[in-house]
């Protein structure tokens, strides 16, 4: 009888190993491109958030600088010593000066003049 040797099982070496590389190596690239993108997204979230507060920063100083300063309202003529004008025309040419001074200051607008004009005339 011949002794009882133990079988080795002989293991393909290369195989299995290059598998496992190629596994790992795929995972590993996918994750540094996921790393790269979640990176460029977040840099373009920053920039797209830096040039939104700049448009909001010059839209402020415009709104600023379009608002009008308060001018306060023209001084009403004193009447005159006689207390009512001599000729009845003279008070509504007076009163056609003050509505032009007034577009002219830019506190009426033509049409708020043209339907006083038409007021003073009828």
């Amino acid at each position: 009888m011949r002794p009882i040797r133990p079988v080795r099982v002989v293991r393909p070496v290369g195989r299995p190993l290059a598998r496992g590389l190629l596994v790992g190596g795929a995972a590993y690239a996918a994750g540094r491109a996921g790393a790269r993108r979640a990176a460029g997204e977040q840099d373009q979230d920053q920039a797209i958030a830096e040039l939104q507060a700049e448009q909001d920063r010059a839209a402020q100083q415009q709104a600023a600088a379009q608002q009008p300063a308060y001018a306060p309202p023209p001084a009403a003529p004193a009447p005159a010593a006689g207390g009512a004008p001599a000729a009845g025309g003279e008070d509504v040419a007076s009163k056609l000066n003050q509505l032009a001074q007034l577009v002219q200051q830019g506190l009426l607008t033509p049409e708020e003049f043209a339907a006083a004009k038409a007021r003073l005339l009828t």
